[in-house]
């Protein structure tokens, strides 16, 4: 049983392998007799290379004459019928020891994106009926309760409702320091519950958790060919049959002027086993697919390798603000009193906003730390339009906007460039809370990689107040901004920016820059924990909410395409080269299987150093 798993896994080397020695002894015990010598090298030959035949034929009986096994089969058996039968039988060994190198590259290729395979989960602890049972997580619905123990994964999308833990995120967004979550939190299938025990309520359907979603960019990455893979593909098609063309005029043609048949048709035969276009069909999509592998190892999902050539070409980059490049969620950056302590100003701005749903005064309640007391504050009101007001421990508090509270106390207050709630007590004014969405960690940093990588402009395009907007776009350096814009006036923005002749990306993470993330010519989703629509009309979903992953795709982009670059070069001049010496005799076989085999495995070995993108 044993035996034959390795052989099922290891034939093709193993079968070159026997040939190999069948070679070695016709050349070490049989050099001097001829027959025997020819017995063993022509079992040799059909040891490492009867699937090649086979394949050859059977592609012949359907009409698809021309391709690599084709090319092999004629090289060798030609050779083997000219005398020269070392060789034949060296050309289909040392062609199956590639072919398995290629199907080992290959192989690790798509090892790196199948273990991303691994986080699907394949059992949930779902409470039906008073008991916990276990079934698959496909078979979960909205809104049903699940448990999740330490080391297991979370099985699908859901909000914490019992207990607190720490997750590793690492498979989903390629960060290796765990999120603490606790009653409320958002967990997401694929991420590990590294603490204890979490009970938790199923928000989305299998289907459109971001395990699925993400599994389901990966499985369908490859299909999107880059111009480069397009290019190899039509390459191909009509390489081979022109050369074998070339080959046919190279043995026939010459011996009618100079005699010599036997020589031009090995010269013919070697110039075969040089044009084989292995090297070009294989390491190109293998560099692309192997560029896929990398960044997904990263966290970036990068949707096809045609993305890729696009991507390193971008010299402008348009980002929204909220979410993208600032946290998309308040919190109190100031409390500036006037006659009052901070600590009593928290406190009454926090009971008056007890009851709003504003996101501004949520904030300003997770600030107070404390749990409201409901028992002080009577009179709760809704301004709609200007802010709250309530009475709390008998004094009538308002906090609102600027103009409201100016009519108020009647006096001019200060004016802010930041989000702020200003406080009136009793029709005095006491002070106000800059209230504002914070700046992501590594934003600046973001954009100065961006700068550096070669983006000639970064700019932001956001529906907030120019005076917000604006104090961002200093903060973080950016060229432009382009703020108070609704979506459709987002996209005519962008749309200028492109008839200036840039090649645009566009970052965003909300449903309405889903136009723009669709129109741009590289469309970049920040988080595939944010936006169902964002991440559909997006090339390249980023996993989690840094905004310096986007210098680093860029930076993939530009590596993969060197690669795919260098390995076309590399295998055209070479092959070209001996062709040329091939078809004036000066090589022969042995230089021929050289530029066929070690060509294709330099190429390959080259492909495979984008898999190891970001471990430098």
């Amino acid at each position: 049983m044993n035996l034959r798993r390795l052989f099922k896994r290891h034939g093709t080397v193993i079968r070159a392998a026997f040939g190999f020695v069948l070679l070695l002894t016709a050349l070490i015990f049989f050099g001097d007799n001829k027959t025997a010598s020819y017995i063993l090298c022509a079992a040799g030959m059909l040891a490492a290379g009867y699937d090649v035949i086979w394949e050859a034929i059977s592609n012949i009986l359907r009409g698809d004459l021309f391709d690599e096994n084709f090319l092999m089969c004629i090289a060798a058996i030609g050779a083997f019928f000219i005398g020269e039968a070392h060789e034949a039988a060296a050309v289909m060994i040392f062609y199956q020891v590639g072919e398995y190198f290629q199907n080992r590259a290959v192989g690790k290729s798509r090892n790196s994106i199948k273990a991303l395979m691994d986080i699907r989960p394949e059992v949930a602890h779902v409470l039906r009926n008073g008991e916990v049972l276990d079934v698959d997580p496909q078979e979960l619905s909205v809104g049903e309760i699940i448990h999740i123990h330490p080391g297991e994964r979370v099985p699908i999308d859901a909000q914490v409702t019992e207990g607190e833990s720490w997750l590793d995120t690492s498979a989903l967004s390629g960060e290796s320091v765990p999120r603490r979550v606790e009653v409320g939190s958002a967990i997401f299938g694929g991420s590990v519950n590294t603490q204890g025990l979490l009970t938790a309520c199923v928000t989305k359907p299998f289907g459109e958790s971001a395990v699925s979603r993400m599994l389901e960019m990966v499985e369908t990455a490859a299909d999107k060919k880059a111009k480069t893979e397009n290019f190899i593909t039509a390459f191909a098609r009509w390489y081979t049959p022109l050369v074998v063309g070339v080959a046919a005029a190279l043995a026939l043609i010459p011996p009618i002027f100079v005699g010599n048949f036997s020589d031009w048709l090995y010269r013919a035969l070697v110039f075969l086993v040089v044009s084989c276009p292995c090297a070009l069909v294989i390491s190109v999509p293998l560099g692309f697919f192997g560029g896929i592998g990398g960044a997904a190892k990263c966290g970036i999902l990068i949707k096809g390798g045609n993305f890729f050539e696009t991507l390193c070409k971008v010299d402008t980059v348009l980002m929204d603000k909220t979410g993208t490049l600032t946290r998309g969620s308040f919190d109190v950056q100031q409390v500036v009193p006037e006659g009052m302590r901070e600590e009593e100003l928290l406190q009454l701005t926090a009971h008056a906003e007890m009851v709003s749903p504003h996101p501004m005064a949520k904030a300003i309640r997770e600030a107070y730390g404390k749990a409201i007391d409901e028992s002080i504050v009577t009179d709760v009101q809704e301004q709609a339009g200007h802010g709250a007001q309530a009475c709390v421990q008998g004094k009538l508090v308002q906090a609102g906007k600027r103009s409201w509270i100016e009519e108020i106390c009647g006096k001019t207050l200060p004016v802010l460039f930041d989000s702020a709630v200003y406080v009136a007590v009793d029709g005095v004014y006491c002070g106000y809370i800059v209230v504002s969405d914070r700046i992501k960690d590594d934003a600046k940093a973001a954009i100065e990689s961006l700068k550096a990588s070669g983006v000639k402009q970064t700019v932001m395009l956001t529906g907030d107040t120019d005076a917000i907007a604006q104090r961002v776009a200093k903060a973080l350096c950016l060229d432009q901004v382009y703020s108070e814009l609704l979506p459709d006036q987002k996209v005519l923005q962008a749309e200028r920016i492109m008839a200036d002749g840039h090649i645009t990306a566009f970052v965003g993470d909300g449903v309405n820059d889903a136009p723009l993330l669709a129109r741009a010519d590289v469309g970049i989703a920040m988080g595939a924990l944010g936006s169902d629509a964002a991440i559909e009309a997006a090339d390249i979903v980023i996993m989690d909410d840094k905004p310096s992953k986007i210098a680093q795709a860029i930076a993939l982009a530009k590596k993969t395409m060197s690669i795919v670059k260098m390995n076309v070069v590399f295998s055209l001049a070479v092959k070209f080269a001996v062709l040329i010496l091939a078809a004036f005799g000066i090589v022969g076989m042995w230089t021929a299987v050289f530029a066929d085999v070690g060509v294709a495995m330099i190429a390959i070995l080259n492909s495979m150093r984008t898999l190891h993108f970001g471990k430098n």
